[in-house]
Parts: C-alpha cells; structure tokens; sequence
C-alpha cells in the first residue's frame, strides 16, 4: 500500500448534516482562501471522535445549533481540482433542536443562514464544493440509511 515515492496516502475524512427546518436548508457562509463561499456545516474528523459526533460538533461550532442525527445520507469521494487534495465527505440528515445565538461561530464562518433548496441551487457558483448540491439532492430524493449502517469499534 504505498503512494508516490513510497509515502502512504489518505484522504481527510470530513462530516456534513443536512438539517431542514420548515423546508428551509441550514447552511454556512464561511470564508475560504478571500472569498465568501457556501457549505453545510460541516468540517475534518477529530483523533478519538466518531463519525456521528464529528456531525454534531461540527453543526454546533459552525452554526450554534444543537441537532439530532437522523439518517446516513451517504460516502461522497471528492478531489479538489485546486490542490488536488482527497476528501471522503460523511454526510448525515439532521433535525435541530435547540439553538445557542450567544455561542461565538467557528473561525472563518461570516453566519449561518436557513436557505431554501432553489436559494441554495441558486447560489451554486458559490458552493464550497461540488458535494454541496450533491448531497442535498440526494436528500431530497430521499436517500437515506440508517445511522447503525457506521460502526464505530473501540
């Protein structure tokens, strides 16, 4: 298992949640490299975390919404053409359920903003990243799989 001069290669695992409330979609505008772009919330794995509380982490720092996982939406195997690094999206269906204005955003997040699924399409140009759309179509053609689809051994 070797990669490019005999160094082993992985991609950055990262969580997503999609989380609907009154039809509207909660999503993230964030600052990356200048520009303001638009993303689930979302973000890397932590050592010694699993994938389900990487999700809930990740939505509560990025958004100050505390949620509760309801689906597996999904792997997703993205390579970014900018610097071509991997990234394995895991990405979860969420429902919120109570939300924290007072809690301080993540670095690098301007807010986060309850979007409609034509707003959201609308503002593609803008997409951190192709698995943007692409996860939330497939939520909402109903792509779902049980969260015990993970498992977590430790």
């Amino acid at each position: 298992m070797s990669y490019r001069s005999g160094r082993f290669w992985q991609p950055d695992v990262t969580v997503a949640t999609v989380v609907v409330r009154d039809g509207r979609l909660l999503v993230v505008e964030e600052m990356v490299r200048g520009e303001r772009v638009i993303n689930q919330p979302a973000g890397h794995l932590e050592p010694d975390e699993t994938l389900l509380e990487a999700a809930l982490r990740e939505t509560l720092e990025e958004t100050g919404w505390e949620v509760t996982l309801t689906a597996f939406i999904g792997a997703y195997q993205w390579k970014a053409p900018a610097d071509g690094r991997h990234f394995l999206r895991m990405a979860f269906a969420a429902e919120p359920l109570r939300h924290h204005p007072q809690r301080p955003l993540d670095e690098g997040i301007v807010q986060a903003l309850w979007l409609s699924p034509a707003e959201l399409q609308a503002e593609s140009a803008r997409h951190r990243s192709p698995l943007v759309w692409r996860v939330v179509d497939d939520f909402l053609a109903g792509r779902r799989f049980p969260l015990q689809a993970l498992t977590h051994c430790a």
